[in-house]
């Protein structure tokens, strides 16, 4: 087995293993191999090793690797990244999930440019008020939600965090918590949160989908190009 895999079979265990402790069925919990800037040869590793779920930062890496690797069946494509409105079409064509909406116009471009089965959304919060991270207040979930209710191309799956970043996982929980009180107030089932460094954490405080890379593919590579142009380079 590749070191891939032994990677995602390790995490795989694990977070079965955390949801036991935590009194929730395995099953509950999706664990996304965020792939950003991975070359296509690690994605086979991972699809040869179970992966189906991958997440991009990247509207245009996502566009290119999905067209690289259409030919593996059941494979999902998750955008996770900050979005531009005029890159929206990228994500609309190739995604399955989106995990980063922000605001209404970006709703409404999604849908307009949606084809097929409704595009799934989890709005993104940004709990830390970090000036340098995309994302809603807790009080302008509402508004954007009624939106994308009212439009049948997407589907509202629940909310998306990325709690600032800390060393210890456990100063992660306080805004896992809270993500889990706002998707309740506003009858979401989702919970997009946790990565690489606090995904155990995430998972007891009720996560549904957990976005990990560096745990299942190693480091990412060190790149000077821009997205686009580094994954050119590196299939």
């Amino acid at each position: 087995m590749s070191d891939v895999g032994t990677r995602w079979t390790a995490l795989s265990e694990e977070v079965a293993e955390v949801c036991r402790r935590a009194g929730r069925a395995p099953s509950s919990v999706e664990v996304l191999a965020v792939s950003k800037l991975q070359p296509v040869e690690a994605l086979h590793a991972a699809y040869a090793a179970g992966v189906r779920a991958f997440g991009e930062n990247y509207a245009q890496e996502l566009r290119d690797k999905a067209a690289a690797l259409a030919n593996l069946p059941d494979i999902r494509w998750h955008a996770i990244g900050a979005l531009q409105t005029n890159k929206a079409k990228y994500v609309a064509r190739s995604a399955h999930a989106f995990h980063a909406l922000d605001r209404v116009a970006l709703a409404d471009e999604l849908a307009q440019r949606r084809v097929g089965a409704p595009l799934v959304v989890y709005l993104e919060v940004n709990l830390g008020g970090e000036a340098t991270k995309s994302g809603l207040l807790p009080a302008e979930v509402g508004r954007l939600l009624d939106r994308v209710r009212a439009l049948p191309q997407l589907t509202a799956a629940g909310l998306m965090c990325l709690p600032p970043f800390a060393e210890d996982p456990e100063a992660s929980r306080p805004y896992f918590a809270q993500l889990r009180e706002l998707a309740a107030v506003h009858q979401l089932p989702g919970l997009s949160m946790g990565t690489s460094q606090d995904y155990a954490v995430a998972v007891q405080e009720g996560a549904t989908v957990v976005r990990v890379g560096t745990a299942i593919f190693g480091p990412r590579p060190v790149l000077s190009r821009a997205p686009s142009a580094s994954f050119a380079r590196l299939r």
